[in-house]
């Protein structure tokens, strides 16, 4: 081989190389929440934009009357965290998840019993209004007393204009219920099937 050939050849690998170091150190940039100085978390910005990876619903009608939560769950995931998800199968430091929440529509087609409502589509539940905003947020060095660093946060239930602000919810109004219930890491992998496709451990 040619001094010229070999010098092209170890070119090409270190650019190879190069490339693939800085596409790592790129898919570990995550973008983080930020906070006010007394440690309350600002509500994230243009989070309709993130990653919609579904919207599950437990409505009033099917739980004698009142569910826990009656509302659309409208879910998004900030881009970054979802790509490292789908990289690497984990959750990163930094990961922020919004759900929005959305009332089920109310008409004159609905009904009473069960809620449901007849659309052209065919009897079904649809969304309504907005009506709350909440976030949670993995940070194991910011909420290291909190089970597996996240910590969870409510922008108000009573539609937009959301606060701009929130402080976390109790350890134990949240983390138990993910805790002891979530597939994959606090986050309920088994009811997003964008979330399950995404995961490489998966595949």
């Amino acid at each position: 081989m040619s001094i010229f050939k070999f010098g092209v050849v170890m070119l090409a690998g270190a650019v190879a190389v190069s490339g693939a170091v800085i596409a790592e150190s790129m898919s570990d940039n995550i973008v983080h929440a930020t906070y006010t100085e007394d440690g309350a978390v600002n509500a994230p910005v243009d989070f309709r934009r993130w990653i919609f990876v579904g919207s599950p619903l437990t409505p009033n009608a099917l739980n004698d009357g009142s569910a826990p939560f009656p509302e659309f769950h409208n879910v998004y995931v900030e881009p970054s965290a979802f790509n490292h998800f789908e990289r690497t199968g984990e959750w990163p430091d930094g990961t922020q998840i919004a759900k929005e929440l959305v009332m089920v529509r109310e008409s004159d087609s609905c009904d009473e019993a069960t809620g449901a409502c007849l659309e052209v589509s065919g009897n079904g539940y649809f969304q309504g209004e907005f009506v709350g905003l909440e976030l949670t947020v993995k940070d194991t060095e910011r909420y290291a007393e909190e089970p597996g660093g996240w910590a969870y946060f409510s922008f108000g239930h009573d539609g937009e204009p959301y606060a701009k602000t929130a402080s976390a919810f109790p350890t134990e109004s949240c983390n138990a219920c993910h805790e002891g219930n979530a597939d994959t890491d606090f986050v309920f992998t088994q009811f997003y099937p964008i979330l399950r496709a995404a995961d490489p451990n998966n595949n």
